[in-house]
């Protein structure tokens, strides 16, 4: 599966850092936004720096290993639309597999209702009780890939 689009849009919007540090949600995270290395480590601030091409792996690991099975199991028609899967791929990734679960956002793409995905998308722009520019563009950036 060609995960290409889900992993230019972490990149984009996590961005790289070497150093782990606290994303806005309170979690040791590190390289473009992984939480946890592929041994199934959790980072901690206490880690060591990572290179660009580790944070690469990291990055790749996680979206095939870990958010790409959890977004077919949630939504199995997306395979059918390589572009859709990939934004829903990079959703999960930046909020959990977990929320995707018990959104209506999951409900709208089974359903089909393109419109209405886009809608729900839009609404998870928030972090800590704020809405925060950096979601709000990559909600739309996943919304127009719906």
């Amino acid at each position: 599966m060609d995960l290409s689009i889900a992993t230019e849009l972490c990149r984009e919007f996590e961005g790289f850092r070497s150093k782990p540090y606290l994303c806005p949600a309170g979690v040791a995270t590190v390289g473009y936004g992984s939480t946890r290395y592929p041994d199934g480590r959790a980072v901690t601030l206490d880690d060591s720096p990572i290179t660009r091409r580790e944070a690469d792996e990291i990055l790749r690991w996680q979206l095939e290993r870990q958010f790409l099975p959890g977004v077919l199991r949630l939504c199995p028609g997306l395979i059918a639309t390589p572009v859709a899967l990939n934004a829903i791929v990079d959703f999960a990734y930046n909020l959990g597999v977990g929320r995707l679960q018990t959104s209506t956002l999951r409900r709208r793409i089974n359903q089909g209702d393109w419109g209405g995905a886009r809608e729900q998308i839009m609404r998870w722009t928030r972090a800590g009780g704020k809405v925060l520019p950096g979601l709000v563009r990559r909600r739309a950036a996943e919304a127009q890939l719906l």
